[in-house]
C-alpha cells in the first residue's frame, strides 16, 4: 500500500482496517499524516482479514503456557499468538483514530506512534516465527482484544482497556517470556521480547497520562475501575509475576501499583494464572 503526502489519518486508518493482506495491515503511517479530522466518528465493528488470518472462536485456539518456550515447536505457537496480539493492537489503534476524531491532537499523535510500534513488534515476531518454520496463519487466531470493543467506547475507556489492562499485563508477560527464551537458549527471541517490553512501558505511560487527564481528577484506582468492567479489570492487568519497576517507569503512582500488586492475576476464563 502506498500513500502520497498529506494523507488524512482517517483514510490511513480505514485502509489498514479494510486491508485484506498482511502488507496492508503492516504498512506504517506515511510521513506528514494529517491528524486533524472534522468528520463524524466512524465505528468499525470488525477488521477485514486475509482468509488465513480470519478471527476464530477462542475454543478453536490453544496457546502453550510460558513453559512451552523450552520446546521450539511450542515456542513457535507462542510467537504466533504474540504476533496476533500485535496485529490486533495495530488494528485497534487505527480503530481509535476513526472512533475519536475529535480527541486532542496529542492524544491522536500518541495513537499513531503506538500503532507504528505495534506494527514493528508484529514484524519482529513474524521474523522469529519464520526462523522456527512457522507462517502467520498456520494456527487459528483469536479476536480477544476485538471482543472487548464494548469497553472502548470513549477515549478514557480505550486507554483503560487497551493500555492499562492488556498492555499493562504485558509488562509482566513480555518479561516472563523473555526470561524463558533465555533459559531455552534462544537469545534472538529474548531480544525481541525485551524490545517489546521496553516499548510497552511507553505505551502504558501514554495510557496512564491520558487516564489522569480524562478522569476528572479522581483517584486513579477508582477511575480505572469505573472505566472497565468484567472480564477486564485489575486481575487482568497483571501477570502471575509482577514487574513493579516497569510500572514505576511508566509513571504510575505507588498507591495504584500497590493495589494492583495485591490483586490475584486471572486468565480470560477467570481462573487463576
Amino acid at each position: 500500500m502506498s500513500y502520497g503526502s498529506a494523507v488524512r489519518a482517517r483514510d490511513y486508518a480505514l485502509g489498514l482496517l479494510e486491508a485484506t493482506d498482511l502488507a496492508g495491515k503492516l504498512a506504517p503511517p506515511p510521513d506528514g499524516l494529517e491528524l486533524d479530522d472534522d468528520g463524524p466518528p466512524l465505528i468499525v465493528p470488525a477488521p477485514r482479514r486475509p482468509p488465513e488470518l480470519a478471527i476464530q472462536h477462542a475454543r478453536k485456539v490453544s496457546v502453550p503456557p510460558v513453559a512451552g518456550m523450552r520446546d521450539p515447536s511450542q515456542r513457535a505457537r507462542i510467537l504466533h499468538a504474540l504476533a496476533n496480539h500485535e496485529l490486533q493492537a495495530a488494528e485497534l489503534f487505527a480503530w481509535a483514530l476513526l472512533a475519536f476524531p475529535g480527541a486532542p491532537r496529542p492524544f491522536r499523535a500518541g495513537l499513531v506512534k503506538i500503532l507504528t510500534d505495534e506494527q514493528h513488534h508484529a514484524r519482529l515476531y513474524l521474523d522469529r516465527m519464520a526462523a522456527h518454520g512457522c507462517g502467520f496463519g498456520d494456527h487459528p487466531l483469536t479476536g480477544h482484544f476485538w471482543n472487548k470493543l464494548d469497553q472502548m467506547a470513549t477515549p478514557l475507556g480505550f486507554v483503560c482497556a487497551m493500555g492499562l489492562t492488556f498492555e499493562n499485563a504485558n509488562l509482566d508477560f513480555a518479561g516472563a517470556y523473555a526470561r524463558a527464551a533465555v533459559a531455552a537458549g534462544d537469545a534472538e527471541t529474548a531480544a525481541v521480547l525485551e524490545t517489546v517490553h521496553t516499548d510497552e512501558i511507553g505505551h502504558v505511560r501514554f495510557a496512564w497520562t491520558w487516564m489522569t487527564k480524562l478522569g476528572g481528577g479522581g483517584d486513579a484506582w477508582d477511575v480505572y475501575n469505573a472505566a472497565v468492567a468484567f472480564p477486564l479489570g485489575p486481575a487482568r492487568a497483571r501477570g502471575r509475576e509482577f514487574d513493579r519497576e516497569a510500572r514505576r517507569r511508566a509513571g504510575m503512582d505507588e498507591a495504584f501499583i500497590d493495589k494492583l500488586e495485591a490483586v490475584d492475576a486471572t486468565r480470560p476464563s477467570g481462573e487463576p494464572r
